[in-house]
């Protein structure tokens, strides 16, 4: 840059070289092809407000103060022939000192952890570079030169500038700035002239910082630019439902109002505010304006991030709203931020907070509640799954339909209340669907005994049950499986069964288990009788060793080609069709036939047949065997 376009610098100090981590911070930003050049804007408004709020406090405490009267704002002036951007603001202002320890010459954390961080991502990080504390260098990402010039509050120090063009040097001088406040001037490059738009710096002071509390004003507009008010910082006593909505359809642009909105203010352990919303609907509209999952993340009414997703678990992502924090630390790395544990903390205070919110809709407006779960039920049930310290929490969200109450949704603690006496397990059966569910042969026993079952359709539910494995001290167990342990009957059922006569003689029975493992050698692993049926023929099991069958659902899910293991065929000597079976003829066709329908017909049951349609001609062979015999 020649001379000619160096601004006028008085008694100037001459060149002074920029701290070592400085100057790699600006070889960064100088060179940076990132697209956003538009956040240099949002770092020196923040920086200004930051300024503006140091002066209101020192207002209500200091009584020497220069120009004690003068309006808390910011002015932006645009230069248009001198391709100059100016950034003023009346706030606490830099004595010569501060300026340049401030600006380049003493070492800042912020500026080396930003470095440090910036391994391998430099554009992710020019993004948040406001969390580091050395946002004011980003304007060099969009500057020629910058020249600063600033007047402390307090009345006996004179004004100073400062001079940099993002290389190795800054300068120093004197001003005549008579007001307080600092103004920053930016000489644009030739590909950062968009700045000079009055409406491209509308745009960006509206997407972020419409909230900042102190006016913005554009020179020549009496007009103030930043119009919102942040909702989210009034008292939730005094906002109006119609606030809320308002907020909500300018946040989403959803047409849907939200299904409930929580909002609250916390100051202990960390100053925070929030206001959440729960949507109607999971799927995001057409035309929305939240594109990803995250929340919107403030410090100080400054948006630091536009979708933030470390502040709530994964499974809440359907979440949308904001967060306010007031003492976000912004000299750490991207890395640090998402796990630091001041994040960690707000994390687990918006977590409880929701959490508490779907509790008290469950409890005080259990219709509500259930159109939240019909929407948002696969999201509880994944948070279940997921190793998680809020998992007791959510499980007494949950809700199933069961055996007893299938048109109607229970609780688990609903289920416990409905518990015969002895009952020492929560029963549940995995199916597809709730009508094939309710045919399935592994109800038989619980169904005749009058035990409440709950019946598990959702895909998820494997899943979720692979952390669900307890609630309140009972354990979970799956009706399917081979080695249940059925509950003691009491002494009347027990001699109802001791009553009824054996159908077949043991002799028999080995015969007819011998029938069953002749036709269907290669496709199971094992043949055997059990008393765990009433009513239906034969059911298939998990053989000894294997996968239980919520992890089998699993693998499913995530591998089509996945081969179920071969199961066990368990079958009931006292169904009439297998007394008929036993007494049928070695050579009489019907015999193979009828068991291989009864093994096809347990695989469909179970969701597990390969090729339904191909059981057609044998069912059309049984037929006529049928009406021959007539």
């Amino acid at each position: 840059m020649s001379d000619n376009h160096k601004p006028q610098l008085d008694n100037t100090s001459g060149p002074i070289a920029f701290q070592t981590e400085i100057k790699q911070l600006l070889n960064i930003l100088v060179h940076s092809l990132y697209t956003k050049k538009e956040i240099f804007l949002r770092e020196l408004l923040s920086n200004a407000s930051d300024a503006l709020t140091q002066m209101r406090f020192i207002q209500q405490t200091d009584r020497e103060i220069l120009d004690p009267s003068l309006d808390l704002e910011i002015r932006i002036e645009i230069d248009t022939e001198g391709k100059i951007l100016k950034i003023s603001d009346t706030g606490v202002g830099m004595t010569s000192e501060e300026m340049k320890t401030n600006l380049g010459t003493i070492a800042q954390s912020g500026a080396k952890a930003f470095l440090d961080a910036a391994e391998g991502d430099e554009k992710g990080l020019v993004d948040v570079i406001g969390r580091f504390g050395v946002g004011f260098y980003s304007v060099f990402m969009a500057a020629e030169w910058v020249k600063v010039t600033s007047r402390s509050y307090q009345p006996d120090e004179k004004a100073s500038s400062w001079y940099a063009t993002g290389a190795d040097t800054f300068e120093m001088g004197t001003s005549d700035k008579e007001t307080r406040g600092t103004c920053i001037e930016v000489k644009l490059n030739e590909d950062a002239q968009e700045f000079l738009d009055i409406h491209r710096i509308r745009e960006i002071i509206k997407t972020h910082s419409d909230y900042v509390p102190y006016p913005i004003f554009i020179e020549g507009e009496d007009e103030q630019i930043n119009q919102q008010t942040a909702i989210w910082r009034e008292n939730p006593r005094s906002v109006e439902e119609d606030k809320y909505q308002d907020f909500y359809r300018q946040l989403t642009l959803e047409l849907h109002e939200p299904l409930e909105k929580i909002h609250f203010v916390a100051d202990a352990p960390l100053m925070i505010y929030a206001l959440l919303y729960l949507p109607a609907k999971p799927d995001r509209g057409l035309f929305t304006l939240r594109e990803q999952d995250g929340l919107k993340l403030f410090s100080r009414k400054i948006l630091i991030e536009n979708y933030s997703k470390d502040l709530l678990p994964h499974y809440f992502r359907f979440i949308q709203g904001v967060v306010d924090a007031e003492d976000l630390p912004l000299n750490v790395s991207r890395e640090s931020v998402q796990a630091t544990a001041m994040i960690n903390r707000i994390n687990k205070i918006l977590t409880n907070q929701v959490i508490q919110k779907l509790k008290e809709m469950a409890n005080k407006d259990p219709e509500k509640y259930l159109d939240f779960w019909a929407e948002f039920g696969q999201f509880l049930k994944e948070g279940v799954a997921a190793n998680d310290n809020n998992r007791d929490e959510l499980s007494t969200l949950l809700r199933f339909h069961s055996t007893t109450t299938p048109d109607h949704w229970t609780s688990l603690d609903e289920y416990l209340d409905h518990m015969k006496p002895g009952q020492d397990k929560i029963y549940y059966i995995l199916g597809d669907d709730e009508k094939s569910v309710s045919r399935s042969p592994h109800l038989d026993y619980f169904q005749t005994h009058c035990y409440e079952v709950l019946t598990l359709t959702d895909p998820v539910d494997s899943f979720m049950l692979l952390g669900l494995r307890e609630y309140k001290e009972f354990t979970l167990q799956n009706v399917a499986a081979s080695d249940l342990n059925l509950p003691e009957q009491s002494d009347q059922e027990g001699q109802q069964e001791q009553e009824k006569s054996p159908s077949l003689s043991d002799e028999a029975v080995n015969g007819l288990i011998n029938i069953f493992k002749d036709a269907l050698e290669e496709q199971v692993s094992d043949v055997r009788i059990t008393d765990r049926l009433t009513n239906s023929i034969a059911r298939l099991v998990d053989a000894e060793g294997s996968l239980g069958q919520e992890m089998q659902r699993v693998y499913r899910m995530m591998d089509k080609d996945y081969q179920i293991p071969k199961k066990v065929l368990e079958i009931n000597p006292d169904h009439p069709v297998l007394k008929k079976v036993s007494q049928l003829a070695d050579d009489d066709r019907r015999r193979e036939l009828i068991v291989e329908q009864i093994f096809e017909s347990a695989l469909l049951i179970e969701g597990l047949h390969p090729d339904p349609a191909s059981m057609i001609p044998r069912i059309q062979m049984l037929m006529e065997s049928a009406l021959e015999s007539d």
